[in-house]
């Protein structure tokens, strides 16, 4: 559902209200050259916070009357517009910086995914979709059809309780990073990720047959499970990154 189609009352926004956390994710945006974009700046905590860097920063908003409170409130180099984020797409090199309505943190995170010239994302999600989308226990599906051209990383669990209204879960800070040089290119990115679906709906006794189901030669298949001993890879989410990559190419006869 785009945020387009919600009332005021439906944006499903839990606004971020410890300094703490505010802080450490206007630190961790400090860190990450090139312009601002924050998706959905609601009441402007993050971004009061992003406006002390002096960076070039691009608000977007759905809701209008926030968006003309904000615009009383930061310096000249913030511009603030109404928009709906699903349909905005970050300028080159830009840091993205979210709190993301829980409700649509699917939909944003494929929109995100799929738009090209962002470098860095520094996003609030729920707890359960940061630790799943960094590969924490095992990679989802999601997550192993972008490895190639993304890097995601955990970077710490945020209370419920630093968000008014509170939600009935916590949330998590989840950093992903565009690969300078990606694992595959581009061009195959459909015919990857195809595959990838593919490798996960398979049956099969253990990953090194459901690989082979898949076209990936037994010997390189029993090369990724043996190059990782040290970690139990039995199914497709135990694969890494590099792995997936790996059997790709292979499976392709490249």
């Amino acid at each position: 559902m785009h945020q387009s189609r919600l009332g005021r009352q439906e944006f499903g926004q839990n606004f971020l209200v410890d300094t703490r956390v505010i802080d450490h994710i206007v630190g961790l945006v400090a860190e990450r050259p090139g312009p601002i974009v924050e998706w959905g700046t609601g009441n402007g905590a993050l971004t009061l916070g992003l406006d002390r860097l002096g960076r070039r920063l691009e608000g977007i908003e759905i809701d209008p009357r926030r968006v003309q409170e904000l615009k009383r409130k930061v310096g000249p180099h913030v511009c603030i517009s109404e928009g709906d984020i699903l349909r905005h797409a970050p300028p080159a090199g830009a840091v993205l910086v979210s709190n993301i309505p829980f409700h649509l943190t699917t939909p944003i995170l494929r929109h995100l995914l799929r738009s090209r010239r962002w470098t860095d994302a520094v996003l609030v999600t729920q707890w359960e979709v940061a630790r799943k989308r960094a590969g924490v226990g095992g990679a989802t599906q999601l997550t192993a059809q972008w490895w190639p051209w993304y890097e995601f990383a955990l970077d710490q669990r945020i209370p419920s309780t630093a968000f008014r209204p509170r939600p009935s879960i916590d949330a998590g800070l989840l950093l992903i990073h565009r690969r300078s040089e990606p694992l595959l290119p581009e061009q195959k990115q459909r015919s990857y990720q195809a595959w990838v679906a593919r490798v996960f709906s398979s049956r099969g006794r253990g990953i090194v047959e459901i690989l082979r189901r898949n076209g990936v030669p037994r010997r390189i298949a029993a090369d990724l499970v043996r190059r990782e001993r040290n970690r139990p890879v039995a199914l497709a989410r135990d694969l890494l990154a590099e792995d997936w990559a790996t059997a790709y190419r292979s499976a392709q006869g490249s």
